[in-house]
């Protein structure tokens, strides 16, 4: 009989593996400098989370926030700008800085034609899209999913040349404008 698996550990580890891809990259991810690294052993990652690429789609979907709870209750798009510029500060500092970087990885990874990150991509960016479209209908937005996905695809955009070249100022003025000419 297989010994049940310690919930305690598995989180442990997920928490850590965010920031080793972070700083150490997903192209080439290999499970036994990661496993050293959060001080376990690839066997043992393999009995928490089956395969490399779980690990990592279950490390990220502890980092996701709840996006259809972020815009359920926008009543106007002066709240809605608010709420997407603080989504935006939010994803540029700190962990949710890490957090993106991992997440442009993955995204990148997932446009291979036999990429193993492509559901967890379409999944991600689908609930974005809609949940952000939901708050847009909410005041009057015919083309609410257009809007979002320019919206989505405009800062994931923004977010990637930030991560690319670290310019904040002109990033977060792009995001700024971003925001304030689509949402009105």
């Amino acid at each position: 009989m297989a010994r049940p698996l310690d919930h305690a550990k598995r989180a442990e580890l997920l928490a850590g593996v965010v920031d080793y891809i972070a700083a150490h990259g997903l192209a080439e991810l290999s499970l036994r400098p990661l496993a050293a690294e959060l001080g376990t052993s690839s066997r043992m990652l393999i009995y928490y989370f089956d395969t490399k690429e779980e690990l990592l789609v279950q490390a990220l979907a502890t980092q996701r926030p709840d996006i259809r709870a972020l815009f359920a209750d926008i009543a106007d798009a002066t709240a809605l700008r608010a709420r997407l510029w603080d989504f935006w500060r939010a994803n540029t500092t700190g962990a949710g800085a890490t957090s993106v970087q991992v997440m442009l990885q993955v995204l990148g990874a997932a446009c291979a034609s036999d990429g193993p990150y492509a559901a967890y991509a379409t999944d991600a960016i689908g609930t974005f899209v809609a949940a952000l479209a939901d708050g847009l209908r909410g005041f009057g937005v015919d083309d609410a999913e257009v809007v979002a996905t320019l919206l989505v695809s405009g800062l994931r955009g923004i977010l990637q040349d930030r991560v690319i070249t670290g310019d904040v100022s002109r990033t977060d003025q792009a995001a700024r404008r971003l925001i304030e000419s689509t949402v009105r």
